[in-house]
């Protein structure tokens, strides 16, 4: 085995443990105190919901409107 792919094995298993250590070090740090966690979720708003809309109308209200579109329609 030659130098280079030594090198290239070491820098394989350092990019392992960096991928492998960084969530479980945050889950650590953020398990043991919850108020780390409410820190951080605290000063984001992730859903913003739009102020409400006029409520359609009921299916009954609309059957009577086609009702009386449909007997001006038969009057004319």
């Amino acid at each position: 085995m030659s130098a280079i792919g030594t090198s290239k094995g070491v820098l394989e298993i350092v990019k392992f443990a960096v991928y492998v250590s960084v969530p479980i070090g945050l889950m650590y740090f953020f398990a043991n105190n919850s108020k780390n966690m409410q820190k951080f979720m605290g000063n984001r708003s992730y859903v913003v919901y739009p102020p409400e809309a006029p409520r359609p109308p009921s299916p009954e209200e609309l059957r009577e409107r086609a009702r009386e579109m449909a007997r001006k329609n038969t009057i004319r």
